[in-house]
């Protein structure tokens, strides 16, 4: 075979391969052709060489050339933050959630907490149906909550889902509420003492903000009054609210999330709730091509740093799992934890921080995880842990 005939065909061969990976991007297709083309090209000519019993040292027909000379764009990257991903194995260096999953050992009715970690409602993973809320108290006893049966939350479409939401309970663990068709429970978790206080609406999302109650549906958000009973209506959505801080002052939370196309955006409202601002989310401190393209979950503050969970893009790979961490008032994504893709699709939700500053978060399929965004270390918190959680970790 002559050699332009074999070039031609290796050329062709190389031309008519596919990419493996759907979500790679023109630049990468075209640069993977490019060096099929120098590679086929290279073979060629030294098998016809080789035929012609020639043999000779062969060296590059180009020199490469020099290496471009990059300057930091301050602006951009002001301190380079790397994205993050767990460990292969992950370690359990031992928590008090870690006893979430544990049997029940008390009905809370028989023995109250003094403070409550966490609620879990279980739910099979193979049937979908859900059991019945349980408190883990300080003391690491799970307890049954048999003092109420919240009915599962329902749209106005007839959808249905758990009672237990990732707001629940509140940040002191003294006290859970649950949202129903037209009402709010409220358990005091420190007497087993239940509460029903009336509202109107297909109500779905709890909130705690300090010792305020923010109960809402898909039209309406309520502030509850609990001492009295009155509830005034807040013009925040009851979905893209963030959890505030608890030692913060009681404003009005801030919205992290929207409807397209703005599906980052911050917005913010004036102490007297009279002004609201909108700004998107910076993501100029993440490496080129990494950002948020939706959040999903509850968002949780800590100072000015927000957590929340959402679907993620980082360079050319697009539709993946992940936490990001910004700052509140700049807007500017600090850190992003990539959790990559084939999970159950949300199935990282952050249930708030942790006392030395880490985020606590689902990794389904029935995970809890920690991670510590300064350090970017990830840690397992419990495994085998199917079904709703709601933690006192604002």
């Amino acid at each position: 075979m002559r050699e332009e005939d074999l070039h031609r065909l290796l050329t062709v061969a190389t031309e008519d391969v596919r990419p493996t990976r759907p979500a790679a991007t023109g630049w990468e297709r075209a640069r993977r052709v490019r060096r099929a083309r120098r590679a086929a090209g290279t073979t060629a000519l030294a098998v016809a060489l080789l035929a012609g019993g020639t043999a000779l040292a062969l060296r590059p027909a180009d020199r490469p050339p020099p290496a471009a000379t990059v300057t930091p764009q301050v602006s951009r990257t002001p301190h380079p933050v790397p994205v993050r991903t767990p460990p292969a194995e992950l370690a359990y260096p031992g928590h008090p959630l870690g006893r979430l999953g544990d049997p029940v050992g008390a009905a809370l009715s028989d023995r109250p907490v003094r403070r409550a970690l966490a609620l879990h409602q279980p739910v099979d993973p193979g049937t979908g149906v859900a059991g019945r809320i349980r408190v883990l108290g300080d003391d690491g006893v799970v307890r049954d909550l048999d003092v109420v049966t919240p009915a599962p939350t329902r749209d106005a479409e007839g959808n249905e889902a758990v009672p237990l939401k990732s707001g629940s309970l509140s940040p002191d663990g003294r006290t859970a509420a649950f949202a129903q068709t037209d009402e709010v429970i409220v358990v005091d978790l420190t007497t087993a003492a239940v509460r029903r206080h009336p509202l109107k609406g297909y109500l779905e999302q709890v909130l705690w903000a300090g010792d305020r109650l923010l109960v809402g549906d898909d039209d309406t958000t309520y502030e509850l009054d609990r001492a009295t009973g009155v509830a005034r209506k807040l013009p925040v959505s009851p979905w893209d609210a963030v959890a505030p801080d608890p030692a913060a002052p009681p404003n009005v939370p801030l919205e992290l999330g929207g409807t397209p196309p703005n599906l980052t955006a911050v917005v913010q409202w004036t102490d007297d709730e009279t002004h609201r601002s909108y700004g998107a989310v910076d993501f100029r401190a993440l490496p080129p091509g990494h950002r948020v393209d939706e959040f999903y979950g509850r968002g949780w503050q800590r100072g000015e740093r927000v957590a929340r969970a959402g679907w993620i893009t980082t360079g050319t790979m697009g539709g993946l799992e992940g936490v990001a961490v910004l700052n509140a008032r700049t807007r500017v994504v600090t850190h992003l934890l990539d959790l990559g893709r084939d999970r159950w699709k949300g199935c990282c939700e952050v249930l708030g921080w942790d006392s030395d500053g880490s985020v606590l978060l689902r990794h389904n399929p029935g995970g809890l995880l920690r991670w510590q965004p300064e350090t970017g270390e990830v840690t397992g918190v419990t495994r085998n842990l199917f079904g709703a959680v709601s933690l006192a970790a604002g």
